[in-house]
């Protein structure tokens, strides 16, 4: 049977559908990120997904922690942009094209989670045109020979559904050595000085590990995080599985970059989520 694959939906102009050119992009931009230091094992991330021309700066601090590592399983978390629906959606099966190759699903995780909450549905058409997950893939496909990953999209993001994530994930994750990835941009299309005073609140909850402070400040307003539920849901998780501290990496927003347009911006944050080392 034929392995199913899910194609890339905003490859050639999100980013670059040459790999040539996108792996020159990607590894630039981790050069200038350079080698943060970080007091622990990486357990999980935080990460932007706008567009890599403005995001990847941003992304690349949390991408170059996992520079050297060969194989590794991403359990990656992200909002629903265009796809309306109540539960967590599970692209289960087959691959994820990119630019670097095919990325295969590992079936295994993807089908015990799906056991795990009846708030989990498998569907790859809610998946088919998301760019919250996809975005993360130039960074990971780039960086890990042996990449699977279990893409996970939230539909409304409401505090039951980020309750059942973080608990299946701690649950079924333990032994099996995948890090999280929780897929995020902070507020949307204010002018820098109003949208670097929102974002601020969500990078204090974040450096604080203050997960339940985020998911109290995200139900009075939206605005702070497009991806805030799988911030939450991933800081929870990440907790469980021996996280005892946050490091934020990295906070810019669009108009850094480009025509340096501070009228209307959307901001980014890198951070990971550290267990002490063993």
């Amino acid at each position: 049977m034929a392995q199913s694959i899910r194609r890339a939906a905003v490859a050639g102009s999100w980013y670059p559908s040459d790999p040539r050119v996108l792996a020159s992009e990607v590894d630039a931009y981790l050069s200038a990120a350079g080698s943060p230091s970080v007091p622990g094992r990486v357990v999980g991330l935080i990460s932007p997904h706008a567009g890599l021309f403005y995001s990847g700066p941003v992304a690349a601090y949390g991408y170059s922690l996992l520079r050297g590592l060969r194989a590794l399983t991403i359990v990656l978390v992200g909002p629903s942009h265009h796809a309306a629906f109540e539960g967590l959606a599970l692209s289960g099966r087959g691959a994820w094209e990119t630019p670097f190759g095919a990325v295969p699903v590992d079936v295994d995780l993807a089908e015990r989670l799906l056991a795990a909450s009846p708030l989990f549905i498998e569907s790859p058409r809610v998946h088919a045109d998301e760019h919250s997950l996809e975005m993360q893939l130039p960074f990971l496909a780039h960086l890990v020979a042996d990449l699977r990953i279990v893409p996970i999209l939230m539909g409304t993001q409401s505090r039951a559904e980020v309750g059942a994530l973080a608990g299946a994930l701690t649950k079924i994750l333990p032994g099996s050595g995948a890090l999280l990835v929780a897929s995020s941009d902070l507020s949307h299309f204010h002018q820098a000085r109003t949208a670097n005073a929102m974002d601020a609140v969500v990078v204090d909850h974040v450096e604080r590990y203050d997960e339940d402070g985020l998911m109290a400040c995200l139900e009075l307003s939206h605005e702070h995080a497009c991806g805030g539920g799988p911030m939450v849901a991933v800081m929870k998780a990440a907790r469980a599985l021996g996280a005892t501290q946050a490091r934020v990496l990295r906070y810019a927003d669009s108009g850094d970059v480009g025509p340096l347009d501070k009228s209307r911006v959307v901001g980014y944050l890198s951070a990971a989520l550290l267990a002490a080392e063993a």
